[in-house]
């Protein structure tokens, strides 16, 4: 416990404190306008009443405290702390990687839209964010059918010899075949750019100008286009509800269970609800506190910044929050919490999504319960599953063997503990050598007794679990259950013509028959569930590998191509892909490449994808 003398000592400034506990570990990290007065809080008489803080306070026996000019350099010092220390009872959001924006950069020729997730300050414009991939690539191609811009980067689409099919499909203005002048595009991206933003009035209005600046040039082709742009965005701004009066807000909700803190962020972009986020931390400090830890370490990563965030509550540091976003955004932005009016209602939105979230967690909890329990009934396992491996090889007769490692969490997957393996001592197609080297190779690392699973899956049959359980044995691993599941088999009957596919089934150490759950039934939609993640994680590495092997192997029957100049075409180019879509003129460019040669290399990798290699 910390000496009550000591506190009476602290500087009235601000500063960060760093609580630590008995080994000097660092537990939390925490700001403070005065550090006196914010840490007497903690360990003053009224700390039995907060009893959200015990749990912390009785594990805290030092601290240390910073002083910093401003409450603005706390800030950033205590976002810079909790990132190199990752304390125990701090908000940790490292692993939540999601966030999509789309990004275009009016300075280049003819400026398109990616996906990107970091948002830099790079002179670009950025939209969104996006609450998945999925979700901006739709946004994409609902903007392609109103404004075409290009797909692809230039020189790909400048090799081509015609348009392609995106223009067909009027989704793209081939500005890289000169269909379409650099002034005409240019307008078509701003175009864009205002409608994502939201400006769709200021938008119509321009459109409307040149369509009747067009009409008066007697230019009535370009004025139609213009005409049906407009419609197009009128018919789409019908569909989409205007929540505000217009710019960029995000609004924040929350509620908490215990030490689960639900939060929720609204995305309000030109006045439209566009999309939300939602995470559940552990926390078990002050709800005022968590608040504005999340906000501090949200908006200190590479995320958009809006115009403003409202907040369910006040927090004590908003007008501090306020000038640090605004200096990393460039523009100001306000932190407030509305007590009435639209404002106030989109809080109260937040916070019914926060709620929501935090029941489907739940919900899903208790169904990964009620699932894990089932499994270990019906597979007579020592104990319930919680964390599950699986295991698979993809080869083509014994070349470009690997092999993959899955593994499940609580019925979810952990994709942290995934792993990809390339078979080394196994020549010619032996499965069973393969998966006897990807298990051994597994078990025999140092310290694995420390995150041994309770379940390990193979894919295959009896055969497969044979090599699982001898490889257990041989290295003494204990407490783990293993099993196999072996794909259903098409039966025919000769005398029907009807065709049947038998049940998919478990296979058990020590027992001949093999354990035939139910179809579509929760436990076997788990496991093969397990068993396709780890088939489609092998594959791709497995896909990975024989595409560097087939283009290196075509290279390397090409006359004047060695081992010297092969690497240095793979590194000038990059990728085997972007070598196989060089043209004549890219591969003569490489210094050692005289041209003779590069037409030889030209011919043979296209003679080599029209030939069928395997795909």
């Amino acid at each position: 416990m910390i000496d009550k003398a000591r506190l009476s000592t602290l500087p009235d400034a601000p500063g960060v404190y760093l609580m630590k506990g008995e080994r000097g570990e660092i537990l939390y990290v925490g700001k403070a306008k005065s550090l006196r007065k914010r840490v007497r809080s903690y360990f003053g008489r009224h700390v039995e009443s907060r009893w959200q803080i015990q749990f912390l306070v009785a594990r805290v026996r030092d601290l240390e405290v910073i002083v910093t000019d401003t409450e603005k350099e706390a800030l950033i010092l205590e976002n810079t702390l909790i990132k190199q220390h990752r304390p125990r009872y701090n908000i940790d959001l490292r692993d939540d990687k999601t966030y999509f924006s789309l990004r275009m950069d009016m300075r280049e020729e003819f400026p398109r839209l990616t996906i990107i997730r970091k948002v830099t300050r790079d002179g670009a414009q950025y939209f969104g964010p996006y609450s998945s991939a999925s979700a901006a690539r739709e946004a994409l191609k609902q903007l392609y059918k109103l404004f075409p811009l290009r797909h692809y980067p230039l020189e790909t689409c400048r090799r081509r010899r015609r348009p392609c099919l995106f223009y067909q499909l009027r989704q793209c203005s081939a500005p890289c075949h000169g269909l379409i002048s650099a002034e005409e595009y240019q307008a078509l991206a701003e175009g864009a750019a205002l409608f994502l933003r939201g400006k769709n009035r200021d938008l119509a209005k321009i459109f409307r100008e040149r369509m009747t600046a067009a009409a008066a040039r007697e230019q009535y082709e370009e004025a139609a286009r213009y005409r049906d742009l407009l419609r197009a965005i009128e018919v789409t701004v019908e569909k989409q509800k205007v929540v505000t009066g217009g710019g960029d807000t995000d609004v924040l909700g929350f509620c908490r269970e215990g030490n689960d803190l639900s939060l929720s962020l609204l995305f309000m972009r030109g006045g439209r609800l566009i999309g939300s986020k939602n995470f559940i931390v552990n926390w078990e400090l002050d709800d005022a506190e968590g608040i504005s830890s999340f906000l501090n370490e949200y908006y200190g990563r590479e995320v958009m910044t809006p115009d403003e965030v409202l907040i369910p509550v006040p927090i004590g540091d908003e007008e501090v929050l306020g000038e640090l976003l605004s200096e990393k955004r460039g523009k100001r932005t306000t932190l407030f919490s509305p007590s009435r009016g639209t404002k106030a209602e989109l809080v109260r939105l937040a916070v019914k999504n926060a709620e929501n979230s935090l029941r489907e967690r739940r919900d899903r909890e208790a169904g990964a319960e009620t699932l894990l329990g089932e499994l270990k009934e019906r597979l007579h396992l020592r104990a319930i599953p919680r964390r599950i491996e699986c295991y698979d090889i993809s080869t083509i007769q014994g070349r470009f063997a690997v092999g993959s490692r899955v593994s499940f969490r609580d019925a979810k997957p952990d994709k942290a503990n995934y792993r990809r393996y390339r078979i080394r001592t196994v020549a010619g197609a032996d499965d069973f050598a393969m998966m006897r080297e990807v298990l051994s190779r597994r078990f025999a690392l140092k310290g694995a007794e420390e995150d041994l699973p309770d379940l390990i899956i193979v894919d295959g049959g009896p055969g497969q679990l044979n090599i699982l359980t001898a490889v257990l044995r041989e290295l003494q691993v204990e407490g783990v259950d293993a099993a196999s599941l072996a794909k259903s088999r098409v039966e025919r009957n000769m005398t029907e013509e009807r065709v049947t596919r038998s049940d998919e089934r478990v296979f058990l150490p020590g027992r001949k028959n093999p354990v035939v759950l139910r179809q579509n039934s929760p436990p076997l939609l788990l496991l093969a569930q397990l068993r396709d993640e780890a088939h489609r994680f092998a594959i791709t590495y497995h896909q990975k590998l024989r595409g560097k092997g087939v283009a290196t192997s075509v290279l390397d029957a090409i006359p004047g191509i060695g081992a010297k100049r092969r690497r240095e075409l793979l590194r000038r180019f990059g990728s085997v892909r972007r070598l196989r879509e060089a043209s004549r003129e890219e591969l003569a460019a490489t210094p050692s490449i005289p041209p003779a040669l590069a037409e030889a290399i030209w011919r043979a990798l296209r003679e080599n994808d029209e030939g069928g290699a395997p795909s």
